[in-house]
């Protein structure tokens, strides 16, 4: 690696400073790294259980509607669907991980309350209705974990880089300017000493 600096002490104090602050750097990138990879990871896992859970219940909610449609007759069920009022009473707020927004969404869970009558329904629609209440807490939830996936997948691609930024460029550039200097001001220094050694002899 070219060395393109003065061999002056001033330098070597410069060289040596700036190797300790990227060394610093590194291993606090380093350590943000896997502290928000250890985050991901965990997310990675809940996001599975949650998708796991989605798929038993949809396919619990879509053969309750299954048998709705074909008790109560599909034109019913459209008519009774449109019926029952849309929910989506949620707040995001963010929560910082490492300086990562994370996003965390609140809702309350409520008892679902029949808005059709129960004459012209039967109880495989109340299923469907019930489990298909299910689903929507756990897309909220899903949608959090995956948004948080995401940004935090995103936020390590950028420290890593930073990181390897450091460990491979300035930390080496940094070692090489104070190897350089270091050799050649031992050298004047020794050059120094045999110059007043023979002036002692003479």
């Amino acid at each position: 690696m070219a060395v393109n600096v003065a061999p002056t002490k001033s330098n070597l104090m410069k060289a040596q400073n700036a190797l300790i602050l990227s060394q610093k750097g590194f291993e606090l990138l380093d350590k943000k790294r896997n502290v928000l990879i250890r985050e991901m990871m965990a997310l990675i896992d809940r996001a599975k259980d949650l998708h796991e859970k989605m798929d038993n219940i949809f396919k619990e909610a879509y053969k309750a509607l299954m048998i709705a449609n074909i008790t109560l007759g599909i034109q019913n069920v459209h008519e009774i669907a449109f019926s029952i009022p849309r929910d989506e009473e949620f707040k995001v707020l963010v929560k910082s991980v490492m300086g990562v927004d994370i996003p965390t969404i609140i809702y309350e869970r409520k008892e679902v309350q029949p808005t059709y009558s129960f004459h012209r329904t039967n109880s495989a629609l109340d299923i469907a209705v019930l489990q298909f209440q299910e689903v929507k807490y756990l897309i909220y939830e899903l949608a959090e974990v995956e948004n948080s996936i995401y940004k935090l997948a995103k936020e390590i691609e950028k420290t890593t880089k930073r990181a390897n930024a450091l460990d491979n460029i300035q930390i080496p550039k940094y070692k090489a300017q104070v190897k350089y200097i270091e050799e050649v001001l031992e050298e004047k220094e020794r050059e120094e000493f045999f110059r007043l050694k023979r002036l002692k002899k003479g």
